[in-house]
């Protein structure tokens, strides 16, 4: 019998890493060699309607047991992985019994998980903790929730006595890139609301995410021979440099700020003398707050335009994706049955807040109401990445739950 802990395995050793400089979609080629598995193992455990788009967006069913019109609901969970750190020949390492000490990284020892500084390892002991060898992501976000849909889905194919009503699959591409529901067709998905499996822990519920934009500044400037460049030279890199170097630092960063604080985070520079460029992103829980955030990197890059008239400075804001709070009341239901759902797996619900973005985001935005739960990841888009075969059972336990209650209602 396939197992969880066999199917996360089989899907972190798949490498799926996404590309934001790629206008492609999916923006790599990767990308569809799971989703092409996640097509077979959907057709071998029965489900129905199996598709893959040109775009490699998987749906499957899962029929429904209950007479009558029960609403179709979604789980939703994305094959990428980051950008942010190699996905390349990932080697899980399965610690069983977790004996409560520090994780040393066998691929890389100056890497250890430290109880110290992740407390929440202190609660898993005796239980079954991955984490990656230190040598690249381990892709628990969200292979933990791909692992486990394919886990519930399969559970509920085997035992057709669970009353329930129909219920839809969907992984999706890219979406660690803000691209995820690009090509999704939601008439073709036909779900009342939908579960995005892409949150940490156990028992968590997201119903709301940071709003989102991408920031890209260009600096061109003037190269030549430097030992010509008096009077001609305009170095864009220094020009990078200087309005990088006035953003705020002791607050709105990713290093100062928690809760619903929100930031300007730098995340990519390149550059020469001729051209610079960096990508930041920008968020808030208060979408209006973004307007002001490239406000002031527009101030910032004002009086550098005044010192620097040969240099041409470019600040071009890119939508990502907008908090859910709003959009969730337009199906009530999809909250509280989250919230009934895991009391009735035997968790407590913790209602939360997510300063980042999912697919949910997205769908949610365009009309389909779909909070975020827990699939047991933890540290997603680090080496120090891991997760324990306990709390994905947990999460596959809180979608039977769901799907049980969903059949309850006409």
């Amino acid at each position: 019998m396939d197992t969880l802990l066999n199917r996360f395995l089989r899907y972190v050793r798949i490498d799926t890493q996404s590309d934001e400089t790629v206008p492609t979609f999916p923006s790599t080629e990767k990308q569809l060699v799971l989703s092409r598995l996640l097509v077979d193992e959907c057709e071998q455990i029965g489900l129905e309607d199996v598709t893959i788009s040109e775009h490699g967006i998987v749906m499957a069913t899962i029929p429904g047991t209950v007479e009558g019109d029960a609403p179709a609901i979604g789980w939703v969970a994305h094959v990428d992985t980051s950008p942010e750190f190699s996905g390349t020949n990932v080697n899980p390492i399965v610690n069983e019994n977790y004996d409560g000490q520090d994780l040393v990284l066998p691929g890389d020892p100056s890497r250890v998980l430290r109880v110290s500084e992740e407390p929440r390892l202190k609660q898993m002991l005796g239980k079954t903790v991955i984490t990656t060898d230190g040598t690249s992501l381990l892709g628990a976000d969200d292979k933990s929730g791909i692992a486990v849909m394919m886990s519930a889905a399969a559970q509920l194919m085997a035992d057709r006595s669970i009353q329930h009503g129909p219920i839809r699959l969907c992984f999706t591409c890219d979406e660690e890139i803000g691209r995820g529901i690009e090509k999704l067709d939601l008439n073709q998905f036909g779900v009342c609301c939908a579960y995005t499996l892409d949150s940490d822990g156990s028992g968590r519920i997201d119903s709301e995410t940071f709003s989102a934009d991408q920031a890209v500044i260009v600096v061109r400037g003037v190269n030549t021979h430097p030992s010509v460049g008096k009077g001609v030279m305009v170095n864009a890199n220094r020009i990078l440099c200087k309005l990088i170097a006035q953003l705020p630092t002791e607050t709105m960063s990713p290093e100062t700020t928690e809760g619903r604080e929100g930031f300007i985070h730098p995340y990519h520079l390149e550059g020469s003398v001729s051209e610079a460029s960096a990508r930041l992103i920008l968020r808030d829980f208060e979408t209006e707050k973004l307007s002001e955030y490239a406000q002031l990197l527009e101030s910032l890059a004002a009086p550098l335009r005044e010192q620097h008239p040969k240099a041409e400075i470019t600040i071009t804001i890119h939508k990502q994706y907008r908090n859910m709070r709003d959009g969730l009341s337009k199906e009530p239901r999809a909250l509280q049955k989250a919230i009934e759902a895991t009391r009735a797996a035997g968790l407590e619900p913790n209602l939360n807040v997510i300063r980042g973005g999912t697919d949910g985001s997205l769908l949610t935005e365009k009309g389909l109401p779909t909070p975020n739960l827990s699939s047991g990841q933890h540290n997603p888009h680090s080496p120090l990445e891991w997760t324990t075969v306990e709390e994905m059972q947990q999460a596959v336990d809180v979608l039977v739950q769901l799907a049980i209650l969903w059949g309850q209602e006409r």
